[in-house]
């Protein structure tokens, strides 16, 4: 009984492409561009924070794997922690020009943004 039981929780009724259990098919493709063609945005930020200063990098175009790369690799050179939301960069502090050195450096394009 236990076997008709299971069979009937996985027959499909109708399926349109792939197998349900494969996300990579449903993922949407994202364009990993090279540094040098990336144009992104430093800056700092107060607001919704409690007083405590982030700087935010911005305008990313690459994978997700790519940026969490780049965060622990911006994260230790700042000795400061930090996060990843929706596409951008959050590294705690006031860090604008050393991590603007760094983009440099690694070969993004980089700006300073806001005053």
């Amino acid at each position: 009984m236990s076997s008709k039981n299971q069979s009937s929780k996985n027959r499909i009724v109708y399926q349109e492409f792939g197998n349900p259990d494969n996300s990579q098919a449903l993922e949407r493709a994202v364009p990993e561009l090279p540094p040098n063609q990336q144009n992104l945005r430093v800056q700092a930020s107060k607001s919704g924070r409690k007083g405590k200063t982030v700087t935010i990098i911005s305008g990313f175009q690459c994978k997700p794997e790519t940026l969490a790369q780049l965060l622990k690799q911006l994260k230790t050179q700042c000795g400061s922690g930090g996060t990843v939301k929706e596409n951008t960069l959050e590294i705690q502090g006031e860090h604008q020009q050393k991590i603007l050195q760094i983009l440099i450096e690694l070969g993004y394009k980089a700006k300073i943004s806001g005053g």
